[in-house]
């Protein structure tokens, strides 16, 4: 292997139990992942097939720290393409999304369709007989790379690998059920933005699978009785250990003094002064009121109550990470149903009730590290398997994650 592709990174164990806090700042693992990982047999998330409604229409993405383009040609077909232009190295695409009948790098003018063909060199014949391209020049051998599509429930992702397995073999038969619970109907974008972690990426993907947490962390979720470790609910671990769903259902019963009796700041007597913030509606026959589910390396499917999003988690560099989030909404929605998702999109993001702290504390535990390089997180809550749990006191889908790492790392 070469240094591109490997890890110097020793794993203590050969299990899933401790984690080299060197993988969170080494720079030769971070090259590592883009190879095999983002590049390798995975798929990642790149848009929504709503965000692509008519011919024309793209819009611009990452793969790991990969720029791409996804577009929408006139034969109906979804496709995607590296957003680099192979003359020099130039974006092809400037804006985040638009509709377009071609593209053309600003740099020098190389044109490319929406296949991701190159198909116009400006001057390629030269100036009045003098320069231009070689007379062995063939723009077919010049074209970004490209990326296979699948999509599913209406959502779009791609891969660079000609190996990974089609997207629901890859998802599972319990990944897809879940992610068809949330998005069985047409769905509209009611908002988008931007989140910039200051920790690298895998802080905030465990973050998201680890249910042991979310009650001890976030205050908002156990004083208004959302989200408990006492309540209905499991954790969902799929055989390759990537993707995972934690689930809670909403149970006045659960409310006991089990918080208390440990001094945990995550009971407190705080009130809201705008209750109609929690005042939804249901819209889901099996009771669950929260569902966060993902999918490796990177998508995250998210149900709070009636607050629905998407998280994509991109890699930065070393310590950096944008999550980008997309608010949802169904096609059918009544403008009160509407106004009640919009109402909740306030508990997510940088400055939501339940979720600011998760923007700080993989920051928290970046700066933590700094000095630990040779020493390893403990990753035992719950035993030492990936498995699915009926309890939520347990760290089995932050293993799982490890456990899929590790498989793709080769490590």
């Amino acid at each position: 292997m070469t240094a591109t592709t490997s890890t110097s990174v020793q794993w203590p164990t050969p299990g899933l139990t401790r984690i080299p806090y060197a993988l969170y700042d080494d720079a030769q693992t971070a090259a590592a992942e883009q190879a095999r990982i983002y590049r390798g047999d995975t798929w990642n998330y790149l848009c929504l097939e709503a965000d692509l409604a008519e011919a024309g229409s793209y819009r611009t993405t990452f793969v790991g720290e990969t720029p791409v383009v996804v577009t929408r040609d006139d034969d109906g077909e979804i496709y995607a393409f590296e957003n680099r232009c192979s003359h020099r190295g130039a974006l092809i695409a400037l804006e985040k999304s638009g509709t377009a009948k071609d593209f053309q790098c600003v740099y020098h003018a190389w044109s490319y369709n929406r296949q991701g063909d190159l198909t116009g060199v400006a001057f390629e014949r030269g100036v009045k007989g003098k320069g231009g391209m070689p007379a062995g020049f063939r723009k077919e051998d010049h074209n970004p790379r490209k990326l296979r599509i699948a999509v599913f429930c209406g959502l779009v992702f791609g891969s660079f690998s000609d190996d990974v397995p089609g997207i629901e073999d890859y998802l599972g038969p319990e990944i897809c059920q879940r992610i068809e619970r949330v998005l069985h109907k047409p769905v509209e974008v009611i908002g988008r933005f931007t989140q910039a972690l200051p920790n690298n990426w895998k802080l905030y993907f465990e973050n998201v699978k680890d249910s042991y947490h979310a009650s001890l962390l976030h205050l908002f979720f156990t004083t208004f009785e959302l989200n408990r470790l006492s309540q209905k609910g499991g954790v969902i671990v799929d055989e390759s250990g990537g993707h995972h769903v934690s689930y809670s259902m909403t149970d006045p019963e659960a409310k006991d003094a089990s918080y208390r009796e440990q001094g945990l700041r995550s009971d407190a007597d705080h009130r809201l002064k705008d209750t109609s913030l929690l005042a939804g509606f249901a819209e889901f026959p099996d009771g669950i009121t929260l569902q966060i589910l993902s999918v490796f390396p990177g998508f995250v499917l998210q149900q709070i109550q009636n607050c629905l999003a998407i998280r994509q988690v991109l890699p930065q560099g070393l310590a950096q990470t944008a999550l980008n989030w997309t608010y949802l909404g169904y096609a059918e929605d009544t403008p009160e149903q509407r106004q009640v998702r919009l109402k909740q999109s306030n508990l997510i993001g940088p400055a939501g009730f339940v979720s600011m702290e998760d923007g700080a504390v993989g920051g928290f535990v970046q700066r933590g590290i700094a000095g630990a390089r040779d020493l390893e997180a403990v990753v035992e809550m719950g035993g030492d398997s990936a498995a699915s749990s009926e309890g939520r006191a347990t760290e089995a889908s932050v293993r799982g994650f490890w456990k899929a790492y590790r498989r793709h790392m080769a490590v």
